[in-house]
């Protein structure tokens, strides 16, 4: 089998190191602002689901024999985590799509 070579215009010769370094730090960006977004909405479900928790617990028979201060935590922390993981995954995602849309114009 004998070996072709690469075209002069093929992706493999354009891709150089300013290239890849532009791309790296367009990725950086891109995971920092889901990490960002996830932090905010982890505050906000936190103090969101945090707020009723305890109202229960003080109100409600059931909430006061059943849950006690290791479920309250549970509860506040999963949602917590949950807002986190899914706000950031979309945040990445939204920025991620954008940015495939913008090519660089040397490419």
């Amino acid at each position: 089998m004998e070996k072709r070579n690469v075209a002069a215009n093929s992706p493999l010769e354009r891709t150089s190191l300013a290239y890849l370094d532009q791309r790296m730090a367009v990725a950086k960006r891109c995971s920092h602002e889901g990490v960002m977004a996830g932090a905010k909405a982890a505050v906000v479900a936190t103090i969101a689901t945090a707020i009723p928790t305890l109202a229960s617990v003080k109100m409600l028979p059931w909430a006061r024999a059943n849950l006690n201060h290791t479920a309250q935590a549970l509860i506040i922390s999963t949602v917590a985590g949950a807002a986190y993981f899914i706000v950031a995954d979309k945040t990445v995602l939204a920025t991620a799509r954008k940015n495939s849309f913008n090519r660089p114009s040397n490419a």
